[in-house]
């Protein structure tokens, strides 16, 4: 079968992939739709991030669904025809993360598409792709595959929800208006926000943000005062969900963040100087967010029973053999948020 396969920097293939052996527990499914993420466009763009670089090829993706095409012996909850979105992250259960209940923390995590470990998990950017039964999580009839996969990043910012604490009746303010912001909008409004209000710096994100529910929306760059502005008349924010990374938009932000306010950090930017003073006078919680373990179920069901809607975020749907075209539009924020690729 091919897959997109990425080699080096800017070096993306489309080439022959090995078939997978299926186990008696193991599902085949052919997969149908994948989401380009962030962490993809990392090795696309710089080989990696931080610490965590390509040493050999690897097939990308992990933002998945498809149709399970073939069952293995003894799998007994889902059949040949199942439509599913598939679960990347399969923690080993018995590491001592693990037994704390930290599975997105286990030791031994194999991910999809991560040269975190060598040899690295080959990703899901793929034909057809063998994973246990337990990945394979049955979606409704009525959702459509390229909703299903959107699963994955939802998860993510479902997570980093439950990492703020309670959010019913808080404000919270969301910098960075990429898939994940645009989904921590979506969650914190489900989770009972009182008010949502974004920032960016371009306009197209900003529009998406407002879309997916945000009840305000400042651009950052051709609004410099829009911020302050508006704390001196609503007040600052209970809750920050930094999405950005990025340091210069980190430390303006904690200016915004209430005494005793929480900030919930789920962008990646590398090493970062932060103004230990603020943190510590106001007696701001600073939290970080990574990946997910139980919050993958929680976006199926959610999805499955309309009560999200995560498809304003995508903007653009390309044929897997185009992948190098759709990485580069996905580089571009001024013009797209989540690109897909099809593999039918």
């Amino acid at each position: 079968m091919r897959g997109v396969v990425i080699h080096a920097p800017k070096d993306l293939r489309i080439e022959a992939v090995a078939e997978q052996n299926i186990g008696p527990r193991d599902v085949r499914v052919r997969i149908a739709v994948g989401g380009i993420c962030g962490s993809d466009l990392h090795y696309y763009n710089h080989g990696g991030t931080g610490a965590i670089r390509l040493r050999e090829p690897m097939v990308l993706g992990h933002e998945i669904a498809g149709v399970v095409e073939q069952v293995g012996a003894e799998v007994s909850q889902v059949a040949v025809g199942t439509r599913v979105a598939v679960n990347p992250s399969r923690s080993c259960g018995q590491c001592a993360r693990c037994q704390e209940g930290l599975h997105n923390h286990c030791l031994d995590m194999r991910f999809m598409g991560s040269a975190m470990r060598m040899p690295h998990v080959q990703g899901a950017f793929r034909e057809t792709l063998v994973v246990p039964e337990a990945q394979a999580v049955p979606i409704a009839d009525t959702l459509s595959l390229a909703e299903a996969a959107m699963c994955e990043p939802l998860a993510v910012c479902l997570h980093a929800v439950s990492r703020a604490g309670p959010l019913v009746g808080r404000r919270v303010l969301v910098t960075g208006c990429g898939p994940i912001g645009n989904l921590a909008i979506i969650a914190a409004k489900h989770a009972g926000a009182t008010e949502v209000v974004a920032t960016d710096v371009q306009d197209y994100t900003l529009a998406i943000a407002r879309r997916a529910g945000a009840d305000g929306t400042i651009n950052a760059a051709s609004e410099p005062e829009g911020m302050a502005d508006l704390v001196a008349r609503s007040g600052k924010f209970d809750v920050l969900l930094e999405a950005t990374g990025n340091a210069a938009a980190i430390r303006a932000a904690l200016d915004r963040v209430r005494p005793r306010g929480v900030v919930v950090q789920l962008g990646l930017g590398g090493d970062v100087s932060l103004p230990i003073n603020t943190l510590v006078t106001r007696e701001i919680e600073f939290r970080g967010s990574f990946r997910f373990h139980s919050e993958f179920d929680l976006a199926v069901d959610l999805l499955n029973r309309g009560r999200l809607d995560v498809t304003p975020l995508v903007s653009a749907t390309l044929p897997f053999v185009d992948a190098r075209e759709a990485f580069e539009m996905a580089n571009d924020r001024s013009r797209a948020m989540k690109v897909h690729l099809t593999f039918a």
